[in-house]
C-alpha cells in the first residue's frame, strides 16, 4: 500500500485489469502510437487485489464515486418508461432497466415502487454520464443476491467501513452471525442493509457497525465483543 496524489502514475498491469474508484486510464498519441497511462484522480491510499487485477484508491471521502463492477445499495426515486432512476448517493442518479434482473422479460419483470431498495451492480460508470445498474451477476446472469431488498434496515457508514465489511477477514459480521441469524448486503456506496428476526438484534447490528466504523468509534474486535455484551441480545 502506498499514498498517491491526483496525477500520480499507477503501475497497474494485468490481463483482466479492473480500475476502481480514484483511478483513470488515459490515452496519449505520440509518434503515431497510442500509449495508455493509468493515473490517480484523487489523494489516498493505493490498493490492489491479491492478484493485482483490481486497483483502487481509498480515501476519506463521504461522496461515493461509481466504478464498474461495484455493488451498491440504492433507493428507487422514480419510474421512467421501462426502467427506474435510483439514488445511490453519488453526484448523479443511476438508471436501472426493468429487464436488468435475472429472468426478466417484457411480460415478466419486477414492479418496483418509489422508495424500494435494491442491491445492484454498477454496469457502466463514466464521469460525464449517468451510471447504469444491473441486478444480476455479469458472469452467470443469475441474481447472486442482487435484486430488491425487502424489510430490514439501512445503516449509513463511511465508504471505508463498507469496504472493510466486504473483506472476508473482517471480524464484525462473523462475530454477530455467531450470536444470532442475520442477513446483510453491503454496498460500497456507504450503505449496509441488515435484517434479523428480532428488532433488538437489528438494533445491535446497527450499533456495532457504527461503533466499529473508523469514522465513528473505531472499535477493534476485543472492544466490540465487550460492547456487544452490554447489549440485550
Amino acid at each position: 500500500m502506498s499514498i498517491v496524489f491526483p496525477g500520480d502514475h499507477v503501475p497497474a498491469q494485468h490481463v483482466n485489469l479492473k480500475l476502481g474508484p480514484g483511478i483513470l486510464q488515459t490515452s496519449n498519441v505520440t509518434s503515431n502510437k497510442t500509449e495508455s497511462t493509468i493515473i490517480a484522480t484523487r489523494a489516498g491510499d493505493l490498493h490492489h487485489s491479491a492478484n493485482r487485477s483490481k486497483w483502487w484508491v481509498e480515501s476519506n471521502s463521504r461522496r461515493y464515486v461509481p466504478a464498474p463492477q461495484e455493488q451498491v445499495i440504492g433507493s428507487i426515486i422514480q419510474k421512467v418508461g421501462e426502467g427506474y432512476r435510483v439514488d445511490i448517493g453519488s453526484a448523479h442518479f443511476a438508471s436501472l432497466d426493468g429487464l436488468a434482473f435475472e429472468g426478466a422479460t417484457k411480460r415478466n419483470k419486477p414492479s418496483l415502487k418509489v422508495g424500494s431498495l435494491v442491491y445492484a451492480r454498477v454496469s457502466l460508470a463514466h464521469k460525464d454520464m449517468e451510471p447504469e445498474l444491473e441486478c444480476f451477476d455479469a458472469q452467470t446472469r443469475k441474481s447472486e443476491g442482487f435484486g430488491e431488498l425487502k424489510g430490514g434496515f439501512i445503516v449509513r457508514c463511511s465508504l471505508k467501513m463498507c469496504r472493510d465489511l466486504l473483506d472476508p477477514k473482517h471480524f464484525l459480521l462473523p462475530l454477530l452471525g455467531a450470536r444470532f441469524p442475520l442477513e446483510a448486503a453491503v454496498g460500497v456506496n456507504g450503505r449496509v442493509w441488515v435484517s434479523a428476526k428480532e428488532i433488538k438484534q437489528t438494533i445491535a447490528i446497527v450499533r456495532c457497525i457504527e461503533a466499529t466504523d473508523p469514522d465513528g468509534g473505531g472499535l477493534d474486535v476485543n472492544t466490540t465483543k465487550a460492547f456487544l455484551e452490554t447489549l440485550d441480545v
